[in-house]
């Protein structure tokens, strides 16, 4: 019978990869934390009409949607994206705003696997519900650009634009429309299809064939309100005052249709590949009146992990921990004695393992140093009757025996001297 392997686009995380998640989890939660943000863990699947909000345009919603029928004949979709989702759990739950809320989690979309992108992905975010101000746009951005820091990156680069409220927004679409509508010869067959859907999308094209037309292309600036205008300023003055340094990109329009207002993308200048995005987002003002609730002000960003720890390893920083043990109990006499010390030593904080199915002690040593263990601790009949046991440094010291009831102070000292 042949066996199984994972599905296309997905792929099982294993040690020490595992732990690295973990960790990339864990700074992010540090950094957004201590900025007043509280987790939440959304649903991976809900009602398709809750992503369908994503926009009819964006191929999130066309092509990679991965949705179904449930037994109870409800249209369900495993969520793309997070963001959907917590405005639609602040539609339903209606916290205190402002509700500052963090995530960590896989998304799923049906696209072709390629480096550093796949069908079940992972990212971490934040979301800042029901407040308008400028400064808090600044905030949000400043978090991405702190944990990038925290993960030790150096080579990220930020860029910034605005689409303005959604008058300029529609202002800006028609004008595009009507200039690539005079140039349709010259846009790829792919851009075609989507400037009938909408033509702020035709900017987020990559296609060699559809640059020099969209390096044309009207600008954003040429239609903006004072209102949106002055906002977007009051960002880039904040930016400026926490000297987070930005470049202005006048085509970046991100690749989902409910933004407003501010945008944003995180470049890691490292990455030579054709997909150099780290991470982004930007304010989506109307998302939720979309799903049913009041005019609610919304800004945010997800970064995607396969890709930022991409980067960390083009930089050289941010490397998997340590997974290995401090102690690892070698038992000769039956394993009842390395139980009892097995859950001595962890019950008070000391990370130990031990083997099993009565392996010797040439074996079991082996395992030791396997599992990168700076100390053994050996039991074997003398020891048994003596009451005693012998540590053994992995490296070059001499080994001794210590009594079994001086056994964890023993060790603690010991590993103090080896600095584990």
């Amino acid at each position: 019978m042949s066996s199984f392997a994972s599905s296309p686009g997905t792929r099982d995380i294993l040690s020490p990869d595992s732990s690295r998640w973990r960790l990339f989890q864990a700074t992010f939660a540090e950094v957004v934390e201590r900025a007043g943000y509280q987790y939440i863990i959304p649903p991976m699947f809900e009602e398709l009409g809750v992503f369908l909000r994503l926009g009819d345009s964006t191929e999130v919603v066309t092509k990679e949607m991965y949705d179904f029928e449930d037994k109870g004949g409800r249209r369900i979709a495993l969520r793309p994206e997070q963001t959907a989702s917590v405005c639609r759990a602040f539609v339903e739950h209606r916290p205190t705003t402002p509700w500052k809320v963090w995530y960590a989690g896989p998304n799923f979309r049906y696209e072709k696997p390629q480096q550093g992108r796949y069908r079940q992905f992972d990212q971490v975010g934040i979301e800042a519900l029901g407040v308008d101000d400028p400064m808090l746009d600044a905030e949000v951005i400043s978090l991405a650009s702190n944990f990038y820091q925290e993960l030790g990156l150096q080579q990220v680069q930020l860029f910034i634009n605005t689409l303005g409220d959604e008058g300029d927004r529609d202002k800006y679409t028609e004008a595009l429309r009507l200039y690539f509508t005079e140039n349709l010869s010259l846009l790829s067959a792919e851009s075609r299809i989507t400037l009938e859907k909408n033509p702020l999308r035709v900017l987020d094209s990559k296609r060699p064939e559809d640059q020099a037309i969209i390096g044309g292309a009207p600008t954003i600036r040429d239609y903006l309100s004072d209102g949106a205008a002055e906002h977007f300023q009051a960002v880039l003055s904040a930016l400026d005052a926490m000297n987070i340094k930005y470049t202005l990109s006048d085509r970046l329009v991100r690749g989902l249709d409910y933004y407003r207002r501010t945008t944003f993308e995180f470049v890691s200048t490292a990455l030579t590949a054709a997909h150099t995005a780290i991470g982004g987002g930007g304010r989506y003002d109307g998302l939720v009146e979309q799903l049913g609730g009041p005019a609610t002000a919304g800004i945010g960003f997800a970064i995607g992990l396969d890709r930022t720890l991409l980067a960390c390893d083009a930089e050289n920083v941010f490397a998997a921990p340590n997974t290995s043990v401090s102690v690892f109990v070698v038992d000769t006499t039956g394993g009842i004695h390395a139980a009892e010390l097995c859950l001595l030593l962890r019950s008070n904080g000391v990370s130990v393992d031990r083997a099993f199915d009565h392996r010797s002690m040439k074996a079991q040593m082996k395992a030791a140093d396997r599992r990168g263990a700076a100390i053994a601790v050996i039991i074997g009949s003398d020891e048994v009757e003596q009451g005693t046991v012998v540590i053994r440094p992995m490296g070059d010291g001499q080994q001794f025996s210590c009594p079994k009831s001086n056994v964890l102070e023993t060790i603690r000292l010991e590993l103090q001297k080896l600095g584990s």
